[in-house]
């Protein structure tokens, strides 16, 4: 175990250097952040002294170093466009996105794997058939035509649900949350379903397959000669093998609701990282474009490492291996 946490480190190590280089190179050469400081008109002698105090004016090698040095301080630069540090900014709005990532996977789990279920033990059923249609409806729509679909429908016409925001918040010191809130909880529903949609139906079809899989081999057919329950073959020997291959795909899915909800977030202009990155790229704020670029290869990094490390005490196969 220590053996198999420390190639991990080390891999993850690498690929953040990797990453950091890519960000410092968007940092550096993509657009003239002092050009984006000065006032209109400014004098030459003006624009060499921010470069001065930007330290735009050393060789690229050290302003790599500083940049290393600064990101490992947590000091992500400014903000050209709100002129505030970067990880302020950062933080603000990630509990939006944490709050519907949470909703949207919970919701995928829940729905994805009875749903995969019951398309594996009853596969010719009209039930089964209706809902592996439905999921390729699902997959195959766009997230801004479901996410504008549900505004039409539940928004415009009915007017049950909100069409944007977050609702009424509480601030709990360090979080703002909607979750104590009626309005809060209603802004919820329709962005985690266009969240989720996708990661639903991917559970779902991964689950059956590997549930058909798991009915065909030679210990469920001894589990049945046996006399055994179908409750406890279902769900306690077919599912819970079933369910090890979802753990490392939920845990990467995690990483990519939270890295590619830019879509659903500017459609339902939820408040979120997705929604400042947007903004960003329209400005361009170089500063926030980087520093997301560094946040998302962290987590893909540290996802992928604890789903590795958690795939070992699930199979104890890796851990004689």
């Amino acid at each position: 175990m220590i053996r198999l946490f420390s190639v991990r480190l080390l891999q993850a190590i690498l690929v953040m250097v990797a990453v950091t280089a890519i960000a410092f190179v968007m940092f550096r050469f993509v657009g003239d952040p002092v050009a984006s400081m000065v006032r209109e008109g400014a004098t030459q002698a003006e624009k060499d002294a921010v470069r001065v105090a930007l330290g735009l004016d050393r060789p690229v090698l050290v302003q790599f170093v500083d940049f290393v040095g600064h990101v490992l301080t947590g000091d992500l630069g400014t903000s050209y466009r709100y002129q505030q540090p970067v990880t302020s900014l950062l933080l603000s709005r990630l509990p939006a996105t944490l709050e519907l990532v949470f909703v949207a996977t919970v919701l995928a789990l829940s729905l994805g794997i009875p749903l995969g279920v019951l398309c594996a033990l009853k596969p010719h059923s009209f039930l089964s058939r209706l809902t592996q249609s439905a999921t390729l409806v699902g997959i195959s729509m766009p997230t801004f035509v479901t996410g504008l679909l549900l505004i039409l429908i539940f928004a415009v016409n009915l007017r049950w649900l909100p069409s944007s925001g977050r609702g009424e918040l509480i601030d709990i010191g360090f979080w703002e949350t909607g979750f104590f809130t009626l309005s809060g909880l209603k802004s919820l529903i329709l962005p985690s379903i266009t969240l989720a949609m996708f990661q639903l139906t991917l559970i779902m079809r991964l689950v059956r397959s590997e549930m058909i899989d798991v009915l065909s081999s030679d210990y469920i057919r001894f589990a049945f000669a046996r006399g055994l329950p179908r409750t406890y073959i279902y769900g306690r020997l077919a599912l819970r093998n079933a369910l090890m291959p979802v753990v490392t795909v939920t845990g990467l899915q995690i990483g990519q609701l939270i890295a590619f909800a830019i879509v659903t977030e500017t459609v339902f202009q939820w408040p979120g990282m997705g929604l400042l990155f947007t903004n960003a790229v329209g400005y361009p704020d170089v500063p926030v474009l980087a520093a997301y670029l560094l946040f998302v290869g962290f987590l893909f990094v540290m996802i992928n490492m604890i789903v590795d490390i958690l795939y070992t005490f699930i199979d104890p196969r890796l851990r004689t291996r």
